[in-house]
């Protein structure tokens, strides 16, 4: 048994690291290890059965089916094992979760042993993760006169699997443990360095608090200290879990201080809590959902206000706090489920009932939001084989009408995509709407755990309903490590088989393409009425509405072609003044936060909410630039506002590269890249004919707040600054920080350059070569005072380079340029002072593989600011990642100084950054 061997030899690797056995997911293993249970005389039997019932793992694995089997044969008689009867067998298949042991309880249910079928009815009826196929059969049986299927089906209709699980504790009692002061990114909870490991969650889970070995060990004991109590972890004087959309983070999280979701499957945890002083990041809160844990907005520290009820400021202008309640690491709370309300003792603390609705309360007693979501979809299958109304045992969705109120965009897009509401009502925001999903975008280090969640859910094929889907390789572009090439083959053929377009060809056919994911979803979304869901926080189309999300709500957009959340607020963006013709679109980027953030005396009105900004001229590709910010403005989706002639430019520039997609092979059996163009045809038709004019809103729409900005202030390039040494730990690291160039005077020194990440476009390509002759042309030659690290964002804007001749340019004054033949096996560690053309991905953004070297100050068109996401600190120094346009990228690193304005017109004399004006036309109806 060389598999066996294989195992055990790995096992010992493990126990070295402080690990316990991988879970298996694997045939083969598992068919050794049944070989040797039935060896009654087998050395390793007794391991094998341990293995066997507490170590695999469920759903559609090949394990789970070679499992599934043996359980049967157990069930039938076929097989005996002492240590597995009939009934434990039994209990073993209600815990795996779809699939396979479905298979298994339906073919026992419509066996001939009829106790046997009895037996296995109980246990299906506590089943939800059906699909087609299963139901089918169960109808078939009924029609036919089965007794046991119209029982099971019966109980479906009064939804028995959700209604006789037990109740949710009234009390929970609950210990602190502040994680961090501040915002607390995902990076501390999931560091992007060990993207690698997400999918082993026990060995990712030592990376929680970035290998805070003596933060690990203060949990550890304050759990030891408190073993009757929850411990909640807590962002003091902050939000939880900004940034990227990570399951792993709630994972991690979940792993330590949430409750085991099965005994039979090994570390998959649920039901974690977390609160912070400032609530809860909008993804990061759809993550804790996913696995029914609870998320609290703590808000205790508040705005300081004076006599008049002003806010008072501090030297700096920024609004003084001052404490209503501690939360201090031990502090013991109670959370009262049915009053909704934190309490301290007797005392109350707060209202936690945004954190405890109905809906909420039902993810948390159906230990998450996927058995809801099947459970509903179940429910009404069996109401509907009955031809019976189905009771009402979810709570109604809450369905807002406001009578003589206009719709914004989101409000629009979400009617329109709506399933499951009352017919013919009109829902306004705050409304529960479950909608179909029109594209679903996978990227590679959350990928993993998307097909382990699919796995989970039994899920085979990608759902009917969906336009298009596709699985990216722009998080591991970098450097093609031993990791790298371990894992990702693995997942584009799982996602390949599942029906997505890849980047990467399992058969080797097409060249490998690692463009940024986010850019093409903005290309394969063809309808600006469309709903996108994505497995990463900047998953903001300009074109419909997008939603990054965690890999679980990943898994059930591509399993179920639903998503389902409140309709949210929105608040309008729209623009007056005239840009200065040295001004890149950028700086309008970054003065929008500053000034929302000075209209509202510091509030941040963004936060949780979709912004719709009315950028009308704007094609997608430079209009994401903003759409792509608004994750740093904290808000849950952005939507924008086109003239109906930029709309027709965009879907054009769409057809264009999703054609150069088909033409290099990518389109699958299904046709679903043509089914785009087609479909990009059809919407470009209607815009043309007037029968459906681009989205608008109405002009009687109301909105939480309206923000005017002023393109007149914008006087000079603005940079967002994670202030590191700022004397107040919670403003460190925020994207709040937005500083005029001249408040560097010119001397701050720069380590390292970066322009990349999803942010720029082709039109920054260009700028810089640009930039570079005109550099040439002034002072004689090009010479890099700090390294200028480039990554495109895809493949296309390359190839439009090359033939554009500004690839050339870039060429010329490079000292290293990517080959696909021969892609780096080894991250950079150090940089020289020149120019490197990078393989079009994520690179530096991302964190994962490669960054800046240790207390380096680096200047870069990136979305990330956050402590050692781009640049860790030094033993010296603290590492700091400022956040510009192209134009200071660049001369920030020929100068290995931030410029002077004089020094900044200069370099930019005769390049047209952007020609961003605000619209003329009336964007509302």
């Amino acid at each position: 048994m060389n598999i066996y061997n294989d195992y055990i030899k790995e096992i010992e690797e493990r126990k070295a690291q402080g690990l316990h056995p991988k879970p298996i997911d694997g045939a083969e293993l598992t068919s050794a290890i049944i070989a040797q249970i039935k060896d009654t005389e087998n050395p390793h039997r007794k391991d094998s059965l341990n293995f066997f019932i507490y170590n695999t793992l469920p759903g559609t694995t090949s394990a789970a089916s070679v499992k599934a089997k043996f359980l049967k044969e157990i069930i039938l008689g076929e097989s005996v094992v002492a240590e597995i009867t009939p009934a434990f067998a039994l209990e073993q298949l209600s815990h795996m979760k779809g699939g396979p042991s479905i298979e298994v309880l339906l073919d026992l249910v419509l066996g001939s042993d009829t106790k046997i079928a009895s037996e296995a009815a109980k246990v299906l009826k506590t089943q939800v993760f059906l699909y087609d196929a299963d139901t089918k059969r169960l109808e078939d049986a009924y029609k036919a006169g089965n007794a046991l299927a119209k029982d099971i089906i019966e109980s479906y209709a009064q939804a028995e699997f959700f209604t006789k699980l037990p109740d949710i504790d009234e009390e929970i009692k609950i210990v602190t443990f502040i994680a961090g002061e501040g915002d607390i990114s995902t990076d501390l909870l999931s560091p992007g360095a060990d993207a690698h490991s997400r999918s082993d969650r026990e060995l990712h889970g030592q990376c929680i608090f970035e290998h805070n070995k003596e933060m690990q060990k203060q949990l550890s004991d304050l759990k030891a200290q408190h073993p009757d109590k929850r411990v909640m972890l807590i962002a003091e004087k902050g939000t939880m879990g900004v940034g990227s959309s990570r399951m792993s983070g709630v994972n991690n999280v979940a792993l330590w201080t949430g409750v085991q979701g099965s005994p039979y499957v090994p570390f998959i945890n649920i039901a974690p809590i977390i609160a912070g002083t400032n609530g809860i990041s909008p993804i990061f809160l759809t993550t804790v959902g996913v696995t029914g844990g609870i998320g609290i907005d703590l808000k205790n520290w508040v705005k300081k206000k004076d006599a008049e009820g002003n806010a008072v400021l501090d030297a700096n202008g920024e609004p003084v706090l001052e404490q209503v309640y501690s939360v201090e690491t031990g502090t013991v709370l109670t959370i009262n489920t049915k009053t909704k309300k934190l309490y301290s003792g007797d005392l109350e603390l707060i209202d936690i009932s945004a954190s405890l609705t109905p809906q909420k309360m039902e993810f948390i007693k159906a230990g998450g939001s996927y058995a809801v979501v099947f459970g509903k979809k179940l429910q009404t299958f069996a109401a509907k084989v009955l031809g019976i109304e189905a009771p009402l045992v979810y709570a109604p969705s809450k369905e807002i009408t406001i009578e003589g109120q206009g719709l914004t965009a989101v409000e629009k897009i979400f009617n329109k995509n709506a399933v499951g509401i009352t017919p013919g009502k009109t829902l306004h925001a705050g409304s529960d709407v479950r909608v179909e999903v029109n594209i679903v975008g996978s990227q590679d280090t959350t990928g993993l755990m998307t097909s382990q969640e699919l796995e989970a859910m039994a899920a085979t094929t990608i759902s009917p309903i969906v336009d298009g889907a596709y699985q990216s390789g722009c998080h591991t572009a970098s450097v093609w490590d031993s990791k790298s090439k371990a894992n990702i083959p693995k997942l584009m053929k799982f996602m390949n088989d599942f029906g997505l377009i890849t980047a990467r060809d399992p058969k080797g056919v097409y060249h490998a393409m690692t463009d940024v994911i986010h850019k093409v979803l903005n290309d394969i979304t063809i309808d600006d009425w469309a709903i996108i869901i994505g497995g990463d926080s900047h998953t903001r189309m300009s074109k419909g509405v997008a939603f990054g999300a965690d890999s679980g709500t990943v898994a059930l957009a591509l399993a179920t072609g639903e998503a389902a959340m409140p309709i949210p607020q929105s608040v309008k963006v729209t623009f007056k003044g005239q840009m200065k013709s040295y001004m890149d679109f950028r700086d309008v980027v970054h003065a929008t936060q500053q000034q929302m953030l000075k209209q509202f005396g510091g509030e941040n009105v963004f936060q949780g909410r979709v912004i719709e900004v009315h950028i009308g001229t704007l094609t997608s590709d430079q209009a994401f630039t903003f759409t792509d910010w608004t994750a740093e403005m904290k808000a849950k989706a952005s939507i924008c506002i086109s003239e109906d002639e930029t709309l027709v430019e965009s879907l054009e520039i769409a057809k264009d590269r999703i054609q150069i997609m088909i033409d290099k092979g990518m389109d699958n059996q299904k046709q679903v890249l043509q089914g785009l163009i087609d479909k990009a045809n059809k919407r470009i038709q209607e815009i043309n004919t007037g029968i459906k004019p681009a989205l608008k809103p109405d002009a009687n729409a109301k909105y939480y707040a309206e923000v005017v900005v002023d393109l007149d202030e914008i006087s000079e390039p603005m940079i967002a600054d994670p202030d590191v040494n700022n004397e107040d730990v919670s403003k460190r690291y925020t994207h709040d920080t937005i500083r005029p160039l001249s408040y560097y005077g010119g001397t701050k020194k720069v380590d390292l350059g970066f322009v990349g990440s999803c942010m720029v476009h082709k039109g920054d390509m260009k700028i810089l070569a640009q930039m570079l002759k005109n550099i040439e042309a002034q002072h004689g030659k090009v010479e890099f005072k700090a390294p200028l690290v480039v990554a495109p964002p895809t493949y296309n804007i390359v190839d439009e380079l090359k033939v554009e001749g500004d690839w050339e340019v870039l060429q010329k004054y490079s000292g290293f340029e990517f080959d696909d033949n021969a892609p780096k096996g080894l991250a950079r560690t150090k940089y020289e002072n020149m120019l490197y053309l990078e393989r079009p991905g994520c690179n530096l953004c991302m964190g994962n593989q490669e960054k800046a070297e240790p207390g380096d100050t680096v200047m870069a068109t990136s979305t990330r600011l956050f402590q050692g996401r781009v640049v860790k600190d030094s033993g010296e120094k603290k590492g700091e990642s400022l956040l510009s346009s192209t134009p200071v990228v660049v001369l920030s690193t020929i100068l290995g100084r931030t410029p002077t304005m004089e020094e900044y017109e200069a370099a930019v004399d005769g390049i047209v950054l952007t020609r961003f004006a605000p619209s003329q036309k009336q964007l509302v109806l």
